[in-house]
């Protein structure tokens, strides 16, 4: 661990998809920084684990509270932005994490439920938890939004049948953008994390169907990543360069995306 105890003192988080995965090592790594971390999900049983996990350990210096919610709930989610404000009093930092990979399939067989669902949960979400969240960020003098999106869509485009995930991970990068000339009067930074293979539960949401079939066939003997070989990241990485992005260390960092990925995207494309 290479992040200094304190040096989110005073902060408040809203991580999304905090039970599992990339929100759950973030929001732990958030918390030892020294932030007070608003955990956010729909499952109930695992943002209380995390909870624990935070509020018992002698490393960590922050706290976290439970906030059950889906995010493409625009109600439900303005509710947890009041009761954060409410406990804490600010809100300076958002972990729009939370996404599904949905169903990978040819063009065929993607029904547009499938490819609604997609975005509504990738895109609308992310849309639907920043728009919450700015106008606390404008009451607490500004802060850092930091965006999951993916090497898919993004600089990669070899994995056949991920059209849904790829244009809702395209869209985030959109967004981010956009926002960061919007919010920049208010002091509120926006980027854009891309990451490749990551160990992470994401996989479990999942649904694959007949993709084999249609990729072009290419051998990548030594491994698809060029750093590891076939080794994937880890969510403690991805978290080190969320807690860069949502620090002091860049502050003058916005409207930028960073691939975290061992330089896989530039090798399969």
């Amino acid at each position: 661990m290479r992040i200094a105890h304190d040096s989110l003192k005073h902060k408040v988080a809203l991580v999304t998809g905090a039970g599992s995965g990339l929100g759950r090592a973030t929001a732990k790594l958030l918390a030892h920084g020294g932030a007070r971390v608003a955990l956010v999900s729909r499952t109930q049983a695992e943002l209380d684990e995390v909870a624990r996990e935070i509020n018992d350990s002698a490393e960590c210096t922050g706290e976290a509270g439970v906030y059950p919610a889906d995010i493409t709930d625009a109600a439900a989610l303005a509710d947890v932005v009041a009761q954060i404000e409410q406990r804490w009093g600010r809100l300076d930092i958002v972990f729009a994490n939370a996404g599904v990979n949905g169903k990978w399939t040819g063009i065929d067989n993607l029904t547009p439920e499938d490819f609604r669902r997609t975005l509504d949960i990738n895109l609308t979400g992310t849309f639907l938890t920043i728009r919450a969240a700015v106008p606390a960020m404008r009451r607490s003098g500004g802060g850092s939004i930091v965006i999951t999106a993916s090497v898919n869509g993004t600089r990669m485009f070899s994995n056949t049948g991920a059209t849904a995930y790829a244009a809702s991970k395209a869209g985030q990068v959109a967004m981010g953008r956009m926002l960061a000339v919007e919010l920049a009067r208010d002091r509120i930074r926006v980027n854009t994390i891309c990451p490749g293979a990551i160990e992470s539960e994401i996989d479990d949401n999942t649904d694959i169907e007949g993709v084999k079939q249609l990729r072009i066939p290419v051998e990548f003997p030594e491994g698809t990543i060029p750093l590891t070989g076939k080794h994937p990241g880890t969510g403690g990485q991805v978290a080190e360069a969320v807690w860069f992005l949502v620090s002091e260390a860049s502050s003058h960092t916005t409207g930028t995306e960073l691939f975290i990925d061992g330089a896989q995207s530039l090798f399969q494309g």
